[in-house]
């Protein structure tokens, strides 16, 4: 063992220098690893893993990792490797594991030369992540795999590394969930979150209640398109299942032999229209409830003040924990209406006995009750920052998904936090703004945004760091209706998020990123994944500038490649202009670019956008009330020839929560005014809702105005785009009012809840 230390010691020293000095130590640029090691020293040497290599595995504790390289080196065509327990003198690959000379927690030290792979971890889990990072190295050939010479030091930024996925809109077989723990395996994700129930179907089998598997695992129906589409629309056909406890299991040990800690999630209060479907009794009202066939957030949820509600979850989550051994259990506690609690004789029963002070604080009761029993198991609990509201729970841990605030409020509780805003962790929303995407939840979060992110930025005290366990993305399965859809969702995403979970920040680069992706392409084919590059798509900015000029930059990531583009709507060709510099645009067209390859050959997806220039692009704007953070690009969004679209995450919409929209555009002199056009949008199933009335006004002084017209109704479901000719006049400032709905009533999606009021691009001409 001295020996052993001896030289890993040597090694350590050899690999001391930092990324940057890579380029002076060697002619070879990074290799194609994702996440970034910590240190890379490179060599001229080659190993070859053929027939004849031997695997050294001393320890008994590595043996199943040792079977899992042979799987791998079995997928490449290589050849089955013989494990052995003494050093052979070359042709071997050598796992150990030593916490002294590997001081970090699942850290792992991987040095190839010709003669040898040795692989040593701070743990097994070391070890497997060092495994994952020859996996990425290796390129296969006739039954064997050569492996370039390097010396690797590395080990995690963060303790928590997680991906979930919800199972519960749309079921996913165990195939695809293990070929989806490998893949979190492949780039050291070490959690699984796996979220198994929701108001659309229960999919884990619990034995002590059958109805959740002959009911609750069911829906008659299910949604078609989008849920802010209006009428529903639905596919007439019974969709459901679950997981049986022995597929629970085999899962659970298929992830642990991949080091990955499976935390199962059981919704509580909320979301509970499938088990109130299979337990009605469990509900305020007694039902009858039914499993829910949309999407969205519903009323109907677990009863406060019903003690047979806590058996039913205590029984629930006794099974549970039998089956997941992990020291964590999310319970959910998003998303829970208090409608139902108000108005209930038990709920209010519950609240008068123990003197809370409102339904929130029931909410708190009835988290906190559940704690208190997981924790007697030995368990904790994780739920999302709606566990918050109302006191947090001693032990919990909060996983932040609404922004970072509840995140820093947990951290300055001193409760551990996992974040995972949606702004930036959710793969249901779309990564690109190109037409051509598939239907997705709605936001926007492209792979740079991803990469991006940095959680608790503005927190740089020591209780932050101390309480910042990790980050999560979250794969929430609405708009995931197959298997390829899903991995076309989550991937590349989730790469650049296992980067930000491992590496240390200042080696993060996101052109370096984006270079070693692209060489993981064959990683991910041969994987099965359905791998697209469209982080090289063109995308675009536009700056309005004075005079009614749009300065327009496109811009791509692609190397050797060129833009051309036109301004007359046709589709460009080799001999359309090249673009070089920003375009000014000064009359209302449409643009089209393309790619064009080394060999002149068109490359991905055709950019088209469309340009209203008018009077008012580039004009000042001001505004009496504040937008809110999640709509508000800036003011001048409402003038720079831009119109937002239907998905309302292309950055042109400015949204008002409860508050109405006064805009007063000043066009910097007096012009005749003969057309004033606008869009607002009206989807009351996101709480959006068109003005109650939408006044449009002109003055020549700024103090006295004189209305141009008026709306008061708004028949459009989706974007009311108004194109209102008006007797022509003499202004200079035109002011836009809008009255805000206020509170959404009874009966209506978010009922109690602020309106949203959003409006772009005023035109004037």
């Amino acid at each position: 063992m001295n020996c052993i230390r001896t030289y890993l010691l040597t090694i350590l020293l050899m690999i001391a220098m930092p990324l940057s000095m890579l380029a002076q130590a060697g002619s070879q640029s990074l290799p194609a690893l994702i996440p970034l090691p910590v240190t890379i020293t490179p060599s001229t040497e080659v190993f070859i893993i053929n027939a004849t290599t031997k695997v050294v595995v001393a320890d008994g504790a590595l043996n199943k990792i040792a079977s899992l390289l042979n799987g791998y080196v079995l997928a490449y065509g290589g050849k089955l490797l013989t494990k052995v327990t003494a050093v052979p003198g070359s042709n071997f690959i050598s796992l150990a594991i030593d916490s002294t000379a590997i001081p970090h927690k699942e850290g792992y030290l991987l040095r190839i030369d010709k003669k040898a792979i040795r692989c040593i971890g701070h743990d097994a889990s070391g070890v497997l992540y060092g495994l994952q990072t020859l996996r990425q190295l290796w390129q296969a050939g006739k039954g064997s795999l050569q492996v370039p010479g390097y010396t690797i030091n590395d080990y995690p930024r963060f303790a928590y590394r997680g991906m979930a996925l919800d199972v519960s809109r749309h079921l996913f077989p165990v195939s695809f969930v293990k070929k989806y723990i490998d893949l979190l395996a492949l780039y050291k994700f070490n959690t699984f979150h796996w979220h198994l129930t929701d108001d659309q179907g229960w999919r884990i089998e619990i034995k002590k209640y059958p109805r959740l598997q002959s009911v609750a695992a069911w829906r008659k129906e299910t949604l078609i398109g989008h849920k802010k589409e209006w009428p529903h629309r639905f596919d007439g056909k019974r969709y459901g299942g679950f997981y049986t406890q022995q597929q629970i299991k085999e899962v659970v040990q298929y992830a642990a032999d991949r080091k990955i800690t499976i935390i199962p999630e059981i919704e509580m209060p909320g979301h509970a229209s499938a088990a109130l479907a299979a337990y009605p009794a469990l509900g305020c009202t007694g039902g009858p409830y039914a499993t829910a066939t949309y999407w969205g957030v519903f009323d109907d949820v677990y009863c406060a003040g019903n003690d047979s509600t806590f058996v039913f979850l205590q029984n629930v989550l006794d099974e549970v924990m039998a089956l997941f051994p992990s020291p964590y259990l999310h319970i959910g506690g998003d998303e829970c209406p208090k409608t139902r609690w108000k108005v209930c004789a038990k709920c209010q029963q519950r609240e008068q006995a123990l003197h809370l002070t409102d339904e929130h604080a029931l909410q708190s009761y009835f988290i906190q009750r559940m704690e208190q029993y997981v924790n007697s198991k030995g368990r904790q609990i994780i739920g999302w920052d709606e566990i918050l509201e109302g006191g947090l729970a001693p032990n919990a841990t909060v996983m932040s998904w609404r922004g970072e605030a509840g995140g820093k409020t947990a951290v300055a509780q001193h409760h551990p936090v996992i974040m995972t805003p949606e702004t930036n962790c959710y793969f249901d929303y779309y990564q690109s703004l190109y037409n051509e995407e598939p239907l997705a939840a709605g936001g926007f979060t492209p792979l740079q945004k991803v990469y991006g992110y940095e959680p608790l930025s503005e927190s740089t005290d020591e209780a932050s760091t101390k309480y910042l366990t990790g980050v999560e993305g979250q794969a929430w399965s609405e708009y995931y209706t197959s298997e390829a859809l899903a991995a076309y969702m989550i991937f590349p995403r989730a790469l650049a998020l296992a980067e930000l979970a491992w590496t240390p920040k200042p080696q993060r680069n996101y052109d370096s990123f984006l270079k070693r992706l692209r060489g993981e392409g064959a990683l991910l084919t041969h994987e099965k994944i359905n791998y697209d590059a469209h982080f090289d798509d063109i995308s675009f900015t536009a700056v309005p500038l004075q005079n009614n000029v749009l300065q327009i930059n496109l811009q791509t990531a692609a190397p050797g490649s060129e833009i051309r583009f036109t301004r007359d709507n046709t589709v460009p060709t080799i001999q359309s202009a090249l673009y070089t510099s920003a375009i000014e645009i000064t009359n209302t067209c449409t643009v089209k670019a393309l790619l064009f390859n080394r060999q002149q050959q068109p490359t991905g997806r055709l950019f088209q956008q469309s340009f209203r220039v008018h009077k008012a692009v580039g004009a000042a704007v001001h505004l009496q009330n504040k937008p809110i953070d999640r709509f508000n690009p800036g003011n001048t969004t409402l003038v720079n020839g831009l119109f937002g679209g239907n998905r309302y995450n292309d950055n042109q919409w400015l949204g008002f929560s409860g508050n109405d929209l006064q805009a007063v555009i000043d066009l910097g002199r007096a012009q005749t005014v003969q057309r004033l056009a606008l869009e607002v949008l009206n989807y009351h199933w996101q709480r959006m809702w068109a003005p109650v009335t939408l006044q449009l006004l002109a003055s020549i002084d700024g103090t006295h105005y004189k209305e141009l017209y008026r709306q008061d109704s708004f028949p459009v479901n989706g974007i009311n785009k108004l194109e209102v000719p008006v007797t022509p006049v003499r202004a200079q400032y035109i002011k836009v009012i809008g009255t805000n709905k206020g509170e959404i009533p009874a009966g209506e999606y978010g009922a109690g809840g602020n309106a949203l009021l959003l409006i772009d691009e005023i035109v004037v001409e």
